[in-house]
């Protein structure tokens, strides 16, 4: 079967935490441990409310605010530091980029309300065909769901797309429904692989 899709997750592969210390620090200010922070932030009961968009990312905010027992005025700051560390691969962008128009691009993306806006600040929505993130579509990654949203986006078949993420359990909810999943670790050897699929599924 021909390629058609190649999909990307965003968090752990075009945005990765590179530098962990001003993380760190926070953790440290807040009394946490690294881990802990992490998870208050991205595995708590709001973050997955507004992961399906039940509530807004600012309300997330501001319930990991009231956890740690801290004002509302402290909010902006917090989340500043906590993503302080993050860069945008701008080299991985550009060669998704590269793949237009041969192959229909995508994001599949469990996140808050906010990362469309976010994206386009960035100045990178031109790199894909569609975008699905699961606060707009109301269903997260591994559920079945949402790959088949991305694939109605981009009327492909499911053995017809690649699915690149850092995630063990999402890459197999995609493969669950047919897909093509390559786990992304070292950027270099996921993106050896993805060409090798490429070149053997022209």
């Amino acid at each position: 079967m021909t390629i058609r899709a190649v999909f990307f997750d965003l968090g752990g592969v075009l945005v990765r935490t590179e530098f962990q210390a001003p993380r760190e620090l926070l953790a440290q200010r807040l009394g946490l441990s690294y881990e802990q922070l992490v998870n208050l932030v991205f595995e708590g009961e709001s973050s997955r409310q507004a992961s399906v968009g039940a509530i807004g990312t600012e309300e997330h905010w501001q319930a990991v605010t009231r956890t740690l027992g801290l004002p509302p005025s402290k909010t902006e700051a917090m989340r500043r530091d906590f993503f302080a560390g993050d860069i945008v691969d701008h080299d991985l962008i550009a060669y998704i980029r590269s793949l237009r128009p041969k192959y229909h691009t995508g994001l599949i993306s469990n996140a808050w309300p906010d990362l469309r806006g976010y994206i386009i600040k960035q100045g990178f929505d031109d790199a894909f065909d569609a975008m699905i993130i699961s606060a707009e579509v109301g269903v997260m990654k591994p559920e079945a769901r949402i790959y088949q949203i991305a694939l109605e986006r981009v009327e492909a078949a499911p053995e017809e797309a690649i699915f690149m993420d850092d995630m063990a359990k999402n890459i197999q909810g995609a493969q669950a429904i047919g897909m093509v999943g390559i786990r992304f670790g070292e950027r270099g050897k996921a993106l050896e692989e993805l060409r090798q699929l490429l070149v053997n599924h022209c």
